[in-house]
């Protein structure tokens, strides 16, 4: 790494969180749809004002990835059209920097969806927080993690494709499942009548791992594949 590395990373997440601020286009869009994918399953989930089993934690992880893939898809289509991408690739810059940037932008992008959506889940499948707050936040922010970076790899590496909107999902959802069952079943130990707290923590180990074995491989790979684009 360069002695500015950290720089670069910092000053490219704050490029695309200073666009999205000023548009808020992104952000309003994912969340609308993250609420609207919470609220619709709610009227199948919830039967005579009693939630089904589980439910709440398969729906919070789907809104979660949908709402993901919908701002992954969104931003990279930005970068695209004002060719934005490009020209950071043309810049004397890391390209593990790079990836890093985008990385954390999307992360703050999910973290906001996430505080919107998570307190709607509370209230509408009647779920009680109690003394496993801490243990949610550990499995959401490391699934996020998982979650953002792979779909962050291959959004760039679709940016050039023309059929960019419909490979996404056909190679992010197989590569995350991993996440996503690691992100339900420690969510639903949880969320249980009688919450598993040892359970959950094994899952959390699984994500944790899985972030460190696919970011260190995106970082590896990422130079090599953006040098194609």
């Amino acid at each position: 790494m360069t002695p500015g590395f950290w720089k670069t990373v910092g000053i490219i997440a704050r490029k695309d969180l200073v666009v999205e601020a000023r548009s808020r286009e992104l952000l309003y869009t994912t969340v609308f749809f993250a609420v609207a994918v919470v609220l619709i399953f709610s009227f199948s989930f919830v039967v005579d004002g009693a939630p089904l089993t589980d439910a709440a934690a398969g729906i919070l992880w789907v809104a979660l990835a949908f709402s993901g893939t919908l701002a992954l898809g969104r931003t990279f289509e930005r970068e695209r059209q004002s060719e934005t991408l490009k020209a950071l690739l043309l810049a004397p810059v890391e390209r593990a920097a790079l990836y890093l940037g985008k990385l954390i932008g999307m992360l703050v992008i999910m973290s906001l969806v996430v505080a919107v959506v998570g307190p709607l889940v509370v209230v509408l499948f009647r779920v009680s927080l109690d003394g496993v707050f801490w243990h949610l936040l550990g499995l959401l922010v490391a699934g996020g993690l998982g979650f953002a970076g792979v779909g962050t790899l291959f959004g760039a590496m679709l940016n050039r494709s023309q059929s960019r909107d419909v490979l996404l999902p056909v190679v992010l959802y197989p590569l995350t499942v991993p996440v996503m069952i690691a992100g339900v079943s420690g969510t639903a130990a949880l969320l249980s009548a009688e919450p598993n707290m040892a359970r959950a923590e094994v899952w959390l180990s699984m994500l944790v791992f899985f972030d460190a074995v696919f970011l260190t491989l995106a970082l590896w790979v990422f130079d090599a594949v953006m040098a194609e684009s």
